[in-house]
């Protein structure tokens, strides 16, 4: 018998699902910045996403579900140019909101659907277009 309070199969795969995504978006970006040095949008997204993967592990604890290893460290995409980065991490962030639109179907739990939308707007509102100026500057520049 499982807890009153405890999280179904579909929830916990969402939350899984969340946090895997988190963590490969934290990993490419640091990739990128180990690769090119400290780039906007890259250093400021990255600081970002460390918060978001707090954040996800913080429900992790709080109901009990053990927690996924980063199957993306040291596994994140190499980009050969920071515009190749940049346009494949705006279609990364706008994939994000996808996801985000599925995992908000999974659960009813206040607390976890806020933690989704937040996450959801983070992606779409503002790391998205930061990748989208980045992508426009590096076709003014070619």
């Amino acid at each position: 018998m499982t807890a009153p309070n405890a999280l179904d199969t579909a929830e916990q795969d969402a939350l899984r699902d969340a946090l895997d995504d988190e963590y490969k978006s934290h990993e490419t970006y640091a990739q990128v910045i180990r690769d090119f040095g400290p780039q906007r949008p890259f250093i400021n997204i990255v600081e970002a996403e460390a918060r978001h993967i707090a954040v996800l592990l913080r429900l992790f604890d709080q109901y009990a579900i053990p927690k996924p290893i980063n199957r993306w460290a040291g596994q994140a995409p190499r980009y050969a140019s920071i515009a190749e980065a940049c346009n494949a991490s705006a279609q990364g962030e706008a994939e994000n909101g996808t996801l985000y639109d599925r995992l908000l179907q999974s659960t009813r739990r206040v607390d976890i659907l806020d933690v989704y939308h937040a996450l959801r707007a983070a992606s779409l509102d503002r790391h998205l277009p930061a990748f989208e100026r980045c992508v426009a500057r590096g076709r003014s520049r070619a």
